[in-house]
C-alpha cells in the first residue's frame, strides 16, 4: 500500500482511519491497569527497590508513541485526554466501592483481616496519589508526544529510534519529578522516594529503548495499514483543546 505523506491539518482531518479507535481503547486499558494495579507497591528483586508496576507501565508510552508517529499529535493529544479520564474514573469508583459499607454476611475474617478492610488495602488508594498520578501521567504523555513530534518534522522522519528514546526520557522524567513527590512525601522517608523514582525511571527509559525494534515494527505495520506517514507541522500544540 503507498503511505501518503500528511502535512496539512485538513487533509489530516479528512482521512479516515481505520485502526485508531483500537489503539485509543488499548491505550486506556494499559493506562488504567497500570495506574490501579501497580502503582501503590513497592518490589524488590536481586536487592533492587522500583515500582511493581515497572514493567508494565513503559507500554502506555509506547501507545503513545506509536499514536503520535503514526496518527499525529493532534489524535494522540485526543487519546491522552481519554485515558486519564479513565483511569481518574477507575480511581474514583474503586473509591466509592471501598466506601459502601459491607454486607455483614460477607464481611467475614480472611487470614486475620476482614474482607471489607483486605478490599481496602487493594483499591483503596489515598485520593493524593489518585490526584499525583494522573497529574503526572497527563504531564508526561504530552511531552513525551510533544518532543516526539516535534523532532519528527525537525528530521524529515528520520532516525525513529532515537526520537522515540528521547521523547521517553523527557516524558518519564517528568512524570516522576510530579508523582513521586506529590503521592509520597511524608509518607516514604525521602531517600525511598528518590531511590524509587530514579530507579524506575532507568528502568523504564531502558526498558523502552530494549522495546525499540518492535515498537519501530508496529509504527511501520500501522503506517502500512492506515496509509499515511502524519507530519505535524501545522499543529497546535497546547494539550487544552480536542481539535485534530
Amino acid at each position: 500500500m503507498t503511505i501518503e505523506k500528511l502535512t496539512r491539518a485538513e487533509a489530516l482531518s479528512a482521512h479516515r482511519f481505520r485502526y485508531f479507535e483500537f489503539m485509543m481503547a488499548a491505550s486506556c486499558v494499559v493506562l488504567v491497569c497500570s495506574n490501579l494495579i501497580g502503582a501503590g507497591k513497592v518490589a524488590e528483586v536481586a536487592g533492587l527497590s522500583f515500582g511493581a508496576g515497572v514493567l508494565f507501565f513503559p507500554f502506555s508510552y509506547i501507545a503513545g508513541d506509536v499514536l503520535t508517529e503514526v496518527y499525529g499529535y493532534a489524535r494522540a493529544r485526543r487519546v491522552f485526554w481519554a485515558s486519564v479520564t479513565a483511569a481518574a474514573f477507575a480511581a474514583a469508583m474503586a473509591a466509592f466501592v471501598t466506601w459502601i459499607p459491607p454486607a455483614p454476611d460477607w464481611n467475614t475474617d480472611v487470614g486475620g483481616l476482614t474482607r471489607q478492610e483486605a478490599f481496602a488495602l487493594n483499591f483503596a488508594q489515598a485520593p493524593r496519589i489518585v490526584a499525583a498520578s494522573c497529574l503526572a501521567i497527563w504531564a508526561g504523555e504530552f511531552v513525551n508526544a510533544y518532543v516526539l513530534a516535534r523532532m519528527k518534522v525537525a528530521s524529515d522522519g528520520k532516525n525513529l529510534w532515537m526520537r522515540m528514546i528521547a521523547s521517553t526520557a523527557a516524558g518519564q522524567g517528568i512524570d516522576k519529578l510530579i508523582f513521586y513527590p506529590l503521592a509520597f512525601w511524608g509518607v516514604w522517608k525521602p531517600e525511598l522516594i528518590l531511590t524509587v523514582a530514579a530507579t524506575n525511571y532507568v528502568l523504564q527509559v531502558a526498558w523502552e529503548a530494549m522495546l525499540v525494534p518492535v515498537t519501530s515494527r508496529i509504527v511501520a505495520m500501522m503506517k502500512r495499514a492506515e496509509g499515511v506517514d502524519v507530519y505535524d507541522g501545522e499543529t497546535d500544540f497546547t494539550p487544552f483543546t480536542l481539535k485534530q
